[in-house]
């Protein structure tokens, strides 16, 4: 079984790190602490300079809610444009109403500027009231990823609700499996939760990464 690592950075040491580690893939956020905010074009190009796996940057403008006014999203709009410029692979973003449902009309104009096979639907989706009705509006819109722990405190403990959103989604949607994936319980999560991507933070060392790759290998 082949399982696809990904690794949340928001540093160009980061970035090495997760890549000396075997990651697979880099979701690259500034302020991962706040649960990661856009990074800026100077880290972007400082990344995809010395990098050579797909990244995906982070778009979102401050940490808290994930409702922005007008002037939030134009500036969401912007930066998406910029990181595919610069040649990222793909974004990462999530737009909710106020009731913490999917924004289907907000979303949908972001994710068409870069087009929703290159869109992975950020853990807003664990804040939302109903998953599974979520996860079939994110695939309206025409994303092909979504992150999510479902809707638990981590994966591990959400494992039921990820293996309902795979059954439910039927390939049309890739679970990203984070939140709090670590080496000693990545494969209870592959396993139950029955997903092929899972997510972890790098936390400045490859060590992290290379301990989830080397538990994958066995899943």
């Amino acid at each position: 079984m082949t399982v696809l690592v990904e690794a949340a950075v928001d540093s160009l040491e980061d970035a090495l790190a997760a890549v000396d580690g075997g990651a697979d893939r880099l979701e690259l956020c500034a302020n991962l602490l706040v649960g990661g905010t856009t990074p800026d074009r100077t880290l972007i190009e400082a990344v995809l300079g010395r990098v050579e796996i797909p990244v995906y940057a982070m778009i979102r403008p401050r940490g808290g809610s994930f409702v922005y006014s007008g002037d939030e999203l134009d500036g969401m709009r912007r930066d998406l444009g910029n990181a595919l410029t610069l040649g990222c692979a793909g974004i990462v973003l999530g737009v909710l109403d106020h009731a913490n449902r999917v924004d289907v009309v907000r979303t949908r104009s972001l994710a068409d500027i870069a087009g929703g096979e290159r869109v992975t639907f950020h853990r807003a989706l664990d804040r939302t009231p109903d998953i599974i009705a979520a996860a079939d509006a994110i695939m309206s819109i025409g994303i092909s990823r979504v992150l999510t722990s479902g809707g638990a405190p981590n994966a591990q403990e959400g494992v039921e609700v990820l293996a309902a959103l795979i059954d439910h989604c039927a390939g049309r949607l890739e679970i990203l499996a984070g939140g709090g994936v670590r080496a000693h319980n990545v494969c209870d999560i592959v396993r139950r939760g029955k997903v092929r991507e899972v997510h972890a933070r790098c936390e400045r060392t490859a060590g992290r990464i290379r301990a989830i790759k080397d538990s994958v290998s066995t899943c």
